[in-house]
């Protein structure tokens, strides 16, 4: 996994002030990079035909480039330290769109609440974040299949004092609570009877990490690949096992996958295609693994069974 970003994060905001998303790390630092690379926001790509599944893939062809909306969170999508576009999904898109005969690919930074917009609009021309598929996403874009699934876990001091396993024990127990901001994972507490204004939320996971260690909260919950990465480091804090969230009393297993615009049926099933291959040959875990991927990620979950076709 690539180096965090720097520290140059804002302070901690509550939950009323999030934005719909897993989680943002976007900052001063990232966006700096970002800069650098010449790329903005505001960009546009030439309008789509819905005609036979549109022609998007046909023009990425031709004109050899396809725009990443990404935005800026390890490990999913980022640009790191020496200010090259990285994470799993730019890596795989890479891969995918390299295979599809579209060789390059270029990075527009934005916040994740505005990715799908940003997609609508034509300001970019897929969204490569690692976006949780869901059937309220699925009602304004289309998906590949999952390249991940997903279970939370939980960041908490050595040796797990306090015995939390589920979110479930974090209410029992009366735990300190934190999360990162836009977290599923705050909705997952909330699932499970915590009061959502008691909730800590932070910035990152680093911050989430920091507050940890330093006894300000005795549990934080991310991703199983935030958290698992986040703690490799800590000299007290450790990870506990991976584990399904309640909601609605079901377990509950996410999955990630890249958004395309609606008419752009062709696309998406030529990005499915490359998609299965590498999956199938391993290669889709190659190329995941050194930004924390695991075998215990790899799913063969579809983007209709989680949009709840």
């Amino acid at each position: 996994m690539a180096p965090p970003l720097g520290n140059g994060t804002p302070p901690p905001r509550r939950p009323g002030d999030r934005h719909s998303r897993r989680s943002v790390l976007a900052g001063a630092t990232a966006l700096g990079a970002w800069g650098a690379l010449g790329t903005t926001g505001c960009t546009r790509v030439a309008s789509a035909s819905g005609a036979n599944g549109g022609d998007l893939l046909g023009r990425l062809r031709a004109q050899g480039v396809v725009r990443l909306g990404i935005a800026g969170e390890i490990p999913f999508g980022y640009i790191d330290r020496d200010g090259r576009l990285t994470g799993e999904a730019p890596e795989l898109a890479k891969a995918v769109f390299g295979r599809l005969g579209v060789h390059r690919v270029q990075p527009v930074p934005t916040e994740f609440g505005s990715l799908i917009p940003g997609l609508n609009s034509q300001q970019f021309d897929v969204v490569a974040a690692g976006m949780y598929v869901n059937p309220e996403r699925c009602a304004q874009v289309i998906f590949a299949d999952p390249d991940y699934q997903m279970l939370d876990s939980f960041a908490v001091r050595k040796g797990n004092p306090k015995g939390l396993h589920s979110y479930e024990d974090v209410v029992a127990k009366k735990a300190r609570f934190a999360t990162g901001t836009g977290y599923a994972q705050i909705q997952h507490a909330v699932e499970a009877g915590y009061e959502e204004s008691d909730i800590l939320v932070v910035p990152d996971q680093v911050a989430g990490l920091n507050a940890v260690e330093a006894g300000r909260v005795d549990v934080f919950a991310g991703t199983a690949v935030t958290v698992r990465e986040v703690v490799r480091k800590s000299a007290k804090a450790e990870a506990i096992k991976p584990f399904a969230p309640l909601v609605k009393g079901e377990p509950r297993v996410d999955g990630g996958a890249f958004a395309f615009r609606s008419a752009e049926t062709r696309l998406r099933d030529a990005f499915n295609a490359e998609l299965r291959g590498l999956r199938k040959s391993g290669e889709l875990l190659r190329i995941l693994r050194p930004f924390g991927f695991t075998r215990a990620e790899m799913t063969d979950l579809t983007a209709k069974e989680l949009c709840g076709g």
